[in-house]
């Protein structure tokens, strides 16, 4: 159910603002008749959600074509002009790079690229944001990156770290097939982090853009031998805080609006910090992952 400043908004009327059919007017009824709620202070935070999740989809659709290889931490690779491979197998962002530059060469020299599905997702939220923010704003808000697992260091994108239970997955989402036989010869088969589509998809990095059946067809290919318990889709998604990012969008569009300085900007004295934009909206977060609790099973 969605509530605009406490009160149920004309959906109908808000569906009028998009095309027939299109992401965000599909997602609209779908959050309308979820059994879970959805509150914003105002229509702009709403909107800004539609259309952060509408290029979460083009993102995972980009990742898909961009030739992004699958590997383990051990065997990852990155672009050294852009990204400092750690030796964890993580990607840190160089220091006097753009961050929109980096980002953007994730899609588009796909194949200089290999890690493994928590990552990629990792890859296709930083790339939603920059769509909507665009390369000026993005490299002020995002000036360092570590693309490494949950590892999210930044804190507005914490959200995608920690799922919890859900009515219903929405495109948009992060989502998490689970194999629990898995076989200990290929851990990396332990389970699927996926990207929920349109049309009852999920992109998943190194299973492509395949209905749930297909997914859980490729992680039951590597149980444990004899092993008839299957993989399936857990009941719980991961979402960034759309509020927050909007709040962060307000700023930076303001910021961008503001007329330019003549005036020679005043250099801080030798003992102040100077702290990035990322930073002044919270201590940085390193996050550990947490397995998903044990859910109800779903039949697919």
């Amino acid at each position: 159910m969605i509530t605009i400043a406490g009160r149920a908004p004309d959906i109908a009327a808000l569906a009028e603002g998009y095309p027939e059919n299109s992401i965000e007017r599909n997602l609209l009824t779908a959050m309308n008749d979820s059994g879970d709620r959805f509150t914003y202070d105002n229509a702009e935070q709403l909107h800004f959600e539609l259309r952060m999740r509408k290029e979460t989809v083009n993102a995972a659709y980009a990742q898909n074509r961009s030739g992004l290889r699958f590997a383990t931490f051990t065997d990852s690779r990155c672009n050294p002009a852009y990204w400092e491979r750690t030796p964890n197998g993580g990607f840190l962002l160089k220091e006097g790079v753009s961050p929109s530059e980096a980002v953007r060469d994730l899609y588009e020299n796909g194949r200089a690229y290999a890690t493994e599905c928590a990552t990629a997702m990792v890859m296709v939220y930083y790339m939603a944001l920059l769509e909507v923010f665009g390369d000026e704003a993005f490299d002020r808000l995002f000036p360092s990156i570590y693309l490494m697992d949950w590892d999210v260091r930044e804190p507005l994108l914490s959200g995608i770290g920690y799922p919890f239970p859900v009515s219903a997955l929405l495109v948009g989402d992060r989502g998490y097939f689970r194999n629990p036989d898995v076989n200990p010869v290929t851990p990396q088969w332990q389970g699927e982090n996926v990207i929920v589509m349109p049309g009852e998809l999920f992109y998943g990095h190194g299973v492509g853009i395949q209905k749930a059946e297909g997914v859980i067809r490729a992680l039951n290919n590597n149980r444990k031998e004899g092993s008839e318990t299957s993989a399936y889709l857990m009941d719980q998604a991961a979402r960034p805080n759309y509020k927050k990012l909007h709040a962060a969008y307000v700023a930076q569009m303001a910021r961008s609006a503001e007329p330019p300085q003549t005036a020679q900007p005043v250099r801080p004295a030798a003992t102040d910090r100077v702290l990035p934009v990322s930073a002044m909206s919270g201590p940085a977060e390193h996050l550990v992952w947490r397995d998903f609790p044990e859910p109800l099973r779903r039949r697919v």
